[in-house]
C-alpha cells in the first residue's frame, strides 16, 4: 500500500494534468439563431437551453467557423432527449448532410445504431452506446483527417475522413452548432480550443475588389455587379476565370429566383458553352426539367436536390480525370466518369435569361 506522503504527491500532478487537459480552450460564443425564432433557443453564461416548440430547420449556430478544432460540453438527460451538435455546418444549406450531426439522445441502445446517441447521424454508428441520466460529457477532436469522438469518457468514433465513404466529401470547415427537435434539451460548458488549419483555397470572389481580379467577361452580355460579398448575375453571357484549372473542387454558394436558367462551365476554352471546348453543369430548378439543376448538359441528368426559390444553397464540384461529382446541400447529385476532353480550362459563370437572376458568394478553388 501506497504511503500517505507518496499518495498526496500524486495529487499535484493530478491537478496539473487536468489544467493542462483544459490549456487552450476558450468559451464557444456569438451563438446566433438560424431559420428560427427568437425564442427557439435561450442562452445564458450557465447554460444553452433548446425549447421545446423549436424545431427543425431553426438551430443555434456559433459566432465564427472552425476548421479543426477540440470541442468540448456537456448534455442533460432526463426523460425524451432529442438534439444533436453540428460540426462544420455550412452557413446556409442543411448542416448534416454538408457537415455532420453528432446525435443527442436518452435511449441506451444495446447495439448501436446510426440514429443512437453518439453517431454520426444517418451515417456511422458509435462503437456503444454510452448514455446516463444527468449531466453527459461529450468531445469533438477534429485534426484532418482524422476525426475522434468521445462519449462521458469512451471512444466512440475513430476515423480517417480523407478514406471514409461517409466522410470524405463533408466539408472541413464550418460553424459548430446545437439542433432542435420539437424537445427541451439543455446544453453546458460548451469550449473549444482551435488546432492549426490544413486546407488550402484559392478565393475567386469574397469582395467586389475580387470581380476585377480574378474574372472577366468571356462571352455576350452578362450585367455581372459586385455586391458586397454577393456576385449577382443577369442578362446573356459568360464570365470566366482568369485562370485555367484541370482537376480542381469548386465550391460556392447560389441562389436564384423561380426558373432561372444558368449553369457553371468548366475546361473551357474561355468562350463560354462551346460544346466541342467545355463542359456545363446545369443550373435550372424546374424538378421535371430535362436537365434540372446539378446535370451534367448534355450528358447526364442529376438526381433533383433539395432547393428553393430564392434560397441559398451550398455547392461542391470536384472534376479529376474522366469524373466529375456535384453535391448540393451535401447530398451526391450527380456522378459522371466519362469526361473525354481533359486538358485544363476556364471555370465559367453562365447567366442565360434577362429578368432570371442568380448570385453567388464565397466562391472559391482548390487544385488537385
Amino acid at each position: 500500500m501506497p504511503s500517505r506522503r507518496a499518495f498526496l504527491s500524486t495529487v499535484p500532478m493530478a491537478a496539473a494534468a487536468a489544467q493542462n487537459s483544459e490549456s487552450g480552450f476558450q468559451p464557444v460564443s456569438g451563438w446566433t439563431i438560424v431559420e428560427g425564432p427568437e425564442t427557439a433557443y435561450i442562452v445564458t453564461p450557465d447554460e444553452i437551453a433548446v425549447q421545446g416548440h423549436a424545431t427543425f430547420p431553426a438551430w443555434l449556430r456559433s459566432g465564427k467557423q472552425y476548421e479543426n478544432f477540440d470541442l468540448r460540453g456537456e448534455f442533460f438527460v432526463k426523460g425524451w432527449t432529442d438534439s444533436g451538435i453540428y460540426i462544420h455546418a455550412p452557413e446556409h444549406g442543411r448542416p448534416t448532410s454538408a457537415g455532420f450531426q453528432m446525435k443527442v439522445f436518452h435511449g441506451k441502445d444495446t447495439e448501436p445504431k446510426t440514429n443512437s446517441v453518439g453517431a454520426i447521424l444517418g451515417a456511422i454508428a458509435p462503437r456503444l452506446v454510452n448514455v446516463h441520466d444527468g449531466w453527459n460529457e461529450f468531445r469533438v477532436l477534429c485534426d484532418w483527417p482524422r476525426l475522434q469522438i468521445w462519449m462521458n469518457g469512451e471512444l466512440v468514433h475513430d476515423h480517417n475522413c480523407a478514406t471514409h465513404p461517409a466522410l470524405n466529401q463533408r466539408l472541413r470547415s464550418g460553424y459548430v452548432g446545437i439542433a432542435a427537435a420539437s424537445v427541451p434539451v439543455r446544453f453546458r460548458n460548451f469550449r473549444i480550443k482551435e488546432l492549426p488549419g490544413k486546407e488550402q483555397w484559392i478565393s475567386l470572389y469574397e469582395k467586389p475588389e475580387d470581380l476585377a481580379a480574378n474574372w472577366v467577361v468571356s462571352e455576350g452580355k452578362p450585367d455581372i455587379v459586385a455586391m458586397g460579398g454577393v456576385l449577382r448575375g443577369d442578362g446573356a453571357g459568360h464570365m470566366a476565370t482568369k485562370e485555367r484549372y484541370r482537376d480542381f473542387h469548386f465550391q460556392c454558394y447560389i441562389r436564384g429566383c423561380a426558373q432561372h436558367n444558368g449553369g457553371i462551365i468548366f475546361r473551357s476554352a474561355g468562350r463560354g458553352t462551346d460544346p466541342l471546348r467545355s463542359y456545363e453543369i446545369q443550373l435550372h430548378p424546374v424538378e421535371e426539367a430535362h436537365f434540372p439543376t446539378g446535370s451534367l448538359y448534355h450528358l447526364k441528368r442529376a438526381v433533383y436536390p433539395r432547393i428553393q426559390d430564392e434560397k441559398w444553397f451550398h455547392f461542391d464540384l470536384w472534376v479529376m480525370g474522366r469524373e466529375a461529382r456535384v453535391r448540393i446541400d451535401g447530398e451526391t447529385v450527380l456522378e459522371y466518369d466519362e469526361l473525354e476532353r481533359r486538358d485544363a480550362g476556364f471555370i465559367e459563370l453562365q447567366t442565360h435569361r434577362r429578368g432570371y437572376w442568380l448570385e453567388f458568394k464565397h466562391i472559391r478553388v482548390q487544385r488537385l
